[in-house]
């Protein structure tokens, strides 16, 4: 299984109306994607100080690595996709991606 996991810095103009209509855009995704499974999104609460500015974030489990870049080349997720680094501080620069493999051994 890999696990999408997607970091955020909001622009501070952008309310909470415009942040839940990005997650749901992605959570209907799953309707759309087979392999998709589980979506997550919260703002940061951890304690630790190494946000380094990173406000949210979410993750989105995938069956496995091509049904994860099925995701990534489709286009509402590319139309989801835009309207989230459109939200985002700096664009693409208030945005870090980094996907786990965590499959069972």
């Amino acid at each position: 299984m890999i696990r999408h996991c997607v970091f955020v810095k909001f622009r501070n103009d952008v309310g909470i109306g415009e942040r839940k209509a990005i997650h749901a855009d992605l959570e209907a995704l799953r309707q759309l994607v087979d392999g998709m499974g589980a979506v997550h999104f919260s703002a940061n609460v951890s304690p630790e100080p190494f946000a380094r500015g990173f406000s949210d974030g979410f993750t989105i489990d995938f069956r496995d690595a091509a049904a994860r870049d099925a995701y990534l080349v489709h286009e509402a997720h590319q139309r989801a996709g835009a309207r989230l680094v459109a939200a985002l501080e700096g664009g693409t620069d208030g945005l870090m991606v980094f996907d786990l493999d965590i499959t069972k051994k």
